[in-house]
């Protein structure tokens, strides 16, 4: 089995990666009031020396009120900026190319982190801007029994979440980021303007249209290009999958998908991350064996990366459960086939590397009885 693909260098936007190989944003979990700690450096700084083309730092938080949980990310402020740059410059002195992910938590926001149970916080003590931490979304519609009614955007105050995306990412640019993450995926904010499940306005930015559902997310892609420049290079990540709710689905054909995505890339995409809980399944079956990044391809034009269950044999909700995901040569094999048929140009890597961040070069020298499994233990220590 090789991966000769796997291994060349890949351009886009003036940016070259030495490999295909993309260290996909993990939350960590670890900030002290938005701000990177030490601990950020070294998980970034590992992945960097393991051989990875591209490290992303994980969701970062354009606002406040966006963050999901204790512990997340921001750059909500320009005071974010230094210790940013701290991470993106280690990332680059190991050769690597430094990306960050930047999102919104929207109704998401608030909650116990996963391995926790995932139910919505209590206030505390602890949390001193409870209120300012305010849940929103499309709609005031409550996800599961027993959440928080979160309360719709309304009209007048979505210039103003555009302009926190903009302004995040001058401040991912200033940090020295090469490439530049826009979280569209699991559930999150821009997620629920695109499901019609979540998003029940009858404004320009709902209706029974994917086209007009994503009218805001489009606005907000238009304004980061305008703010970073024409050769800063975007990245926008979708799913049709939310977390603990495996079977939702935004676009239903592949005419769907490009009246959804289309308009995303006419605003200043530059590559779709199609997220899939296991990148060997097919996201229109009836329409042959491509997954979501090799769709997002086909309709788009633009390049894709493709994640999802690389290399185990476990998606990561059961991971965060029990038990272990061990390392399977079975999907590598379908990853090489995918890739030599061009299906998608690059691939996101998470819990692999997290059991094993020399996992790279491993699978390079042929190492494979080497690599190591994963478990949610992983999470709790740097190698």
């Amino acid at each position: 089995m090789t991966l000769p693909l796997l291994f060349t260098p890949w351009t886009n936007r003036g940016v070259t990666l030495k490999n295909r190989v993309v260290v996909a944003p993990m939350h960590q979990y670890a900030a002290d009031r938005g701000f990177i700690t030490d601990w950020h450096l070294m998980n970034a700084g590992r992945f960097a020396a393991g051989g990875a083309g591209m490290v992303m730092v994980e969701s970062t938080k354009v606002e406040r009120r966006g963050c999901g949980t204790l512990g997340d990310t921001g750059l909500w402020d320009d005071a974010f900026i230094p210790g940013m740059k701290r991470v993106a410059d280690l990332i680059r002195a190991n050769g690597s190319v430094p990306a960050i992910q930047i999102g919104h938590s929207g109704r998401k926001a608030r909650r116990f982190r996963p391995w926790e149970g995932g139910a919505p916080l209590v206030q505390s003590p602890a949390i001193t801007d409870w209120e300012a931490w305010e849940l929103v979304g499309p709609s005031a519609e409550i996800g599961d029994a027993g959440d928080p009614m979160p309360r719709a955007l309304t009209r007048d105050e979505i210039p103003q979440v555009v302009q926190h995306w903009a302004d995040a990412a001058r401040r991912a640019d200033a940090a020295g980021f090469d490439v530049l993450e826009i979280h569209g995926a699991h559930g999150y904010l821009f997620d629920q303007f695109f499901w019609d499940a979540t998003n029940l306005r009858s404004d320009r930015f709902g209706g029974p249209d994917i086209k007009d559902r994503a009218r805001f997310a489009v606005d907000v892609v238009s304004a980061i290009r305008e703010a970073v420049g024409p050769d800063y290079a975007i990245i926008f990540r979708v799913s049709q999958w939310k977390t603990y709710q495996y079977e939702a689905k935004i676009a239903r054909t592949p005419q769907e998908l490009e009246r959804w995505l289309v308009p995303l890339a006419d605003a200043g995409v530059d590559i779709f991350h199609g997220s899939d809980r296991r990148f060997w399944e097919h996201a229109f079956p009836e329409h042959g064996d491509y997954n979501l990044a090799g769709w997002a391809k086909k309709v788009t034009g633009k390049p894709a990366i493709t994640v999802g269950s690389v290399g185990l044999d476990r998606d990561l909700m059961q991971d965060f459960v029990s038990g272990e995901s061990a390392p399977t040569l079975k999907s590598l094999d379908e990853l090489a086939r995918r890739f030599d048929r061009g299906e998608f140009d690059l691939v996101a890597l998470g819990r692999v590397l997290l059991a094993d961040p020399n996992w790279l070069t491993k699978v390079r020298e042929g190492r494979f009885s080497e690599l190591q499994p994963y478990s949610k233990e992983c999470m709790d220590t740097l190698f």
